[in-house]
């Protein structure tokens, strides 16, 4: 699905290079500024190394004059907005709206406003919709970058995510032999270390079975237990490993 993000006269060259740092993690690409203050913000140093990494985004984007422009193609506005409106688009959050739009073919449009001023009242109009980020209600104000990544994020997950990472396949648990052998020899070392008193072993050895058997340890943990009994045996009788 075509998804842009427009910031409208953006005014620190640093939120555009982290504009396009957030935009690049949530894999959209598309980005278009309205009016800049700076004409060269994307060859600036400070947006360079804001977007660390996402050079590519700032490669790619375009800077036009005016909003008519940026919106070349494009069938579903969303504003970003800090304070709901009178009159205009319905608010809603992120999550609520997002949703069922990702079920649509709309080519869809995330509209931010300046550092300074956010979203003019004529620009949010012409919107469909109205995207709130809920937030503290003490205290509201979000950089422009990181409610770019809020938003992206939102719409990364209503269109079905990345997936988590593939995990590591877990190790194979030792057979029951490997841990019967790890066992006497955990044996002769308490034996050998006076923890253990042959004579009257009480149930010391069927407990540390019952330990290991709910642990699981893998054949790798078994190793390293039996390494620990070989040192234990060396200490008790004063040979060096």
């Amino acid at each position: 699905m075509q998804t842009r993000f427009i910031l409208i006269q953006t005014s620190h060259s640093g939120n555009v290079g982290a504009a396009a740092r957030a935009m690049k993690v949530m894999g959209f690409h598309d980005l278009v500024l309205v009016a800049p203050r700076w004409p060269d913000v994307l060859q600036r140093q400070e947006t360079l190394d804001r977007a660390s990494g996402a050079a590519d985004v700032l490669q790619r984007a375009r800077i036009v004059a005016t909003l008519e422009e940026a919106l070349d193609g494009v069938t579903h506005l969303c504003a970003t907005v800090m304070t709901a409106r009178d009159f205009g688009p319905p608010t809603r959050t992120p999550r609520e709206h997002l949703g069922p739009l990702a079920g649509t073919q709309a080519s869809v449009a995330f509209l931010f406003g300046s550092e300074r001023y956010g979203m003019r009242n004529e620009d949010v109009y012409r919107c469909h919709a109205a995207l709130q980020i809920p937030t503290n209600p003490d205290y509201g104000s979000l950089n422009l970058a990181a409610a770019m990544q809020v938003v992206a994020y939102e719409w990364r997950m209503a269109l079905g995510g990345f997936g988590a990472p593939q995990a590591a396949p877990a190790s194979s648990t030792a057979d029951a032999q490997a841990v019967a052998g790890m066992l006497q020899h955990w044996e002769q070392a308490l034996v050998e270390i006076g923890f253990l008193d042959p004579a009257a072993p009480k149930k010391l050895m069927p407990r540390l079975n019952q330990l290991f058997n709910r642990a699981q340890p893998t054949p790798e943990e078994i190793h390293i237990l039996r390494g620990v009994a070989k040192s234990m045996s060396a200490a008790a009788n004063g040979r060096k490993l």
